[in-house]
């Protein structure tokens, strides 16, 4: 009987779907879809090269650059406060994600920091300032990141949607 029948002889839908188990026991499953993007990155993304002048595009093809040379040295260079943006918005989300983690995680080992966050407060409820100390440590790379990122942010913010 081949591998993906459990013991009653059904097909186990997890092994029927994916062919290979082992895929879920790693975080390729929490990574790989957020290359893709959801609908908020690309409504933002769509809405900045929305306001975005042509001219310069069009002055690019004119002097006989190509559409990738095009992209790369003007496009981009202009989108950098909107994929920051995106970016920012995107670490966030899955920084935050609680969801995701436990469907294709089954060892503690991997569980994300929300996770772990959650799990650190049933063991440690009664204990406030262990929980405050351990939700610290959670948002510290969120704070930091924005840090760094507060610039580029509030440009492709307000850039975003202005015609």
């Amino acid at each position: 009987m081949p591998s993906c029948y459990g013991r009653a002889g059904r097909r186990s839908p997890e092994r029927s779907f994916t062919g290979d188990l082992t895929v879920f026991l790693t975080f390729v499953p929490l990574i790989v879809p957020s290359f893709l993007g959801g609908a908020f990155t690309i409504f933002l993304l769509r809405q900045f090269f929305l306001t975005v002048p042509r001219e310069p595009d069009e002055a690019s093809m004119t002097d006989g650059a190509s559409l990738l040379t095009t992209w790369r040295k003007i496009l981009l260079p202009l989108s950098r406060p909107a994929l920051i943006t995106v970016g920012l918005f995107s670490f966030l989300g899955h920084w935050d994600d609680f969801m995701g983690p436990p469907i294709y995680l089954h060892s503690m080992e991997k569980y994300t920091v929300s996770i772990g966050l959650r799990l650190f407060q049933d063991m440690f409820g009664s204990q406030l300032e262990r929980l405050v100390a351990a939700s610290l440590i959670h948002i510290l790379p969120t704070i930091i990141l924005f840090f760094f990122a507060q610039r580029y942010f509030t440009k492709g913010i307000a850039m975003t949607g202005l015609k």
